[in-house]
């Protein structure tokens, strides 16, 4: 018994080897057994299995059925097929969602797919997030907030016009049901009533907690990381009360530095850029 719940073992199983990006057999190894090791943990909605991906990504994104990721070289990668398919380019941050495909460079230069290649657009962002309903959400390296409604992101035009929102975030992200954020202090936000015409909603309301970056599924979850490298998963979102009711702590006895959710696939990043992909048992 951990805390007074029962604790249920995590399992982690190995993938075939992708062609790339290659990791490191004995680094691989060392990080296998301390997980085998290190990840008995406690669900409060059932066990958690988890698989150890080939590779390493200090950045990914899971995002309408897709999941795109960038490493330590700003080397770009798809998971496609059960590996990493690499992607022309280079970027330090990657989004994947209902509103395209999205990323910006070391320069904060901003780029999306288009026409099945990068195309460079105005502005200057440190984190891009796709995952609103065909409308986008950034932060630039000032932590100014920025988002692109939908006539923007679909256009094909390298010229939008980018709307500021009030407020500094180091971090922001949105979903079906509203955007979510942490400012430098990892204070958590959410912003009410965005939708594609008026991505910049209305107005923001502290949550409690404490996080270092925060991610919105397509389906609404939101999965964060404290500055302890603990992972969170936010309880009782829905469309009439979409800032939900609690956070739950995932016991997963090892630390991450980012956390994504798509399609019934938690994926995580630890701090020295292994790839966990896990998937809740019901």
């Amino acid at each position: 018994m951990i805390g007074g719940v029962q604790a249920s073992h995590i399992y982690i199983y190995r993938t075939n080897s992708p062609s790339s990006p290659p990791p490191s057999s004995p680094a691989k190894m060392l990080f296998a057994v301390s997980f085998l090791l290190l990840c008995t943990g406690i669900s409060a909605f059932g066990d958690l299995q988890c698989t150890l991906i080939p590779g390493k990504l200090k950045q990914i994104d899971a995002g309408a059925g897709e999941v795109f990721g960038v490493n330590s070289n700003d080397d770009i990668y798809q998971w496609v097929d059960d590996h990493w398919k690499n992607i022309p380019g280079k970027l330090i941050h990657v989004s994947v969602g209902p509103a395209g495909i999205w990323g910006v460079n070391r320069d904060n230069i901003i780029y999306k797919i288009q026409d099945n290649k990068w195309m460079s657009v105005v502005g200057l962002l440190k984190q891009i997030d796709a995952g609103g309903d065909k409308f986008l959400g950034g932060v630039n390296k000032q932590d100014n907030i920025y988002c692109l409604r939908q006539s923007c992101t679909v256009s094909g035009s390298p010229a939008v016009t980018w709307t500021p929102l009030e407020g500094a975030l180091k971090y922001y992200s949105c979903g079906p049901l509203g955007c979510w954020g942490v400012n430098s202090a990892d204070n958590i936000y959410f912003r009410h009533n965005v939708n594609p015409t008026t991505c910049q909603g209305t107005q923001w309301q502290l949550i409690e907690g404490a996080l270092e970056m925060i991610e919105v599924g397509t389906d609404g979850s939101v999965y964060g990381v404290n500055s302890a490298g603990n992972v969170y998963r936010r309880d009782g979102i829905s469309a009439r009360n979409p800032i939900g009711t609690s956070w739950t702590q995932l016991q997963l006895s090892f630390t991450f530095k980012h956390a994504t959710y798509d399609n019934g696939y938690l994926w995580l990043i630890t701090p020295t850029d292994n790839i966990v992909r896990c998937s809740f048992n019901t």
